[in-house]
């Protein structure tokens, strides 16, 4: 049987629609079975705490476990790598930091910005300086006196190299003109670990410490936003007195670069529905966090914005991959 010109193009038409089509069946129908969540940090830091909120929320909205999985190691390049290897289904999303945008600039992490599709910008969230409550040193003036009559003496802590608060540090220290050791952790729990032994004089230190804060184990010198934080309003923004210093991170959700749009927009729709809820915002509140939420694009751009700022960073510190 022949079949006349139109007939033929229209069923090759329809053939080439089958794979869409089938694409958004399956984001309507998305989740059927649990979704990892991928966090390169501890359990207990920063990043983990924020990406288990995140679950939650996601459980219940979608009706699957969301299971945060810690892959800690390279300031977040193992969980990249691992997500970046997963099947492009949305059942493998990475819970991205602002140490993704840090490590493009550093070769082993150069692969991130064209492996990794972004998803949504989840909150942003600020460091604070930290030394022992015996510390001589109560303002950031005092602790910047301190390390200039002490040069080279004075050890800070942090997390990795290369990972948000370590770049934090390193900022502080470039516009501050100080000679002080940066040693790092492997997160933040490690290094106020260290803080209370007296292995280290300082700390920049990720939301997770704020209970250390608040029960006077530690005392804070600054916040590293460009505004104070509700949580603490009692402890100053280091920029009050070092003009243009701003350092934070932000937390967000991405997915294997392939993933379908329909399932990345239903995701995103989801989060920021999250973000919408006041008891999210409270929750986020508490570890002093603000939302950011927006399109996927809207966190594509705020990813190539801080590449570039923290690219600066590790050039004017001549900072080398590891």
């Amino acid at each position: 049987m022949k079949l006349a010109r139109r007939d033929i193009l229209r069923l090759t038409a329809s053939m080439a629609a089958m794979p869409v089509l089938s694409r958004f069946a399956a984001a309507d129908e998305y989740p059927t079975r649990p979704v990892r969540l991928i966090v390169g940090f501890d359990a207990g830091a920063g990043p983990d705490v924020i990406a288990r909120l995140i679950g939650e929320w996601l459980t219940r909205r979608l009706g699957q476990p969301f299971v945060v999985e810690n892959r800690a190691g390279g300031a977040g390049n193992i969980a990249t790598a691992n997500v970046m290897r997963a099947a492009p289904d949305g059942y493998t999303l990475l819970h991205i930091t602002v140490a993704n945008a840090i490590h493009p600039r550093l070769s082993d992490g150069a692969w991130f910005p064209t492996e990794i599709a972004p998803i949504a910008a989840v909150v942003r969230s600020s460091f604070f300086l930290l030394v022992d409550p015996s510390s001589q040193a109560r303002t950031i003036p005092d602790f910047i006196d301190y390390a200039k009559a002490n040069p080279g003496k004075i050890t800070v802590g942090s997390s990795s190299t290369g990972t948000a608060p370590y770049m934090s540090a390193t900022l502080f220290r470039i516009m501050c003109g100080i000679d002080v050791l940066q040693v790092p952790y492997a997160g933040t729990p490690q290094a106020v670990t260290e803080l209370l032994a007296g292995r280290v004089q300082a700390v920049f230190a990720d939301p997770s410490c704020i209970e250390f804060i608040k029960a006077g184990k530690v005392r804070a010198l600054g916040v590293t936003t460009s505004a104070r934080q509700s949580v603490l309003p009692d402890v100053p923004s280091i920029g009050d007195f070092i003009p243009g210093y701003e350092a934070s991170t932000w937390h967000g959700v991405g997915a294997p670069k392939q993933i379908a749009q329909a399932v990345v927009e239903r995701l995103n729709s989801e989060i920021n529905e999250g973000l919408r809820d006041p008891t999210i915002k409270a929750q986020f509140a508490r570890i002093g966090c603000t939302v950011i939420g927006g399109s996927p694009m809207d966190f594509g751009k705020l990813i190539a914005e801080e590449t570039a700022k923290w690219g600066q960073v590790i050039r004017a510190a001549n900072i080398k991959p590891e």
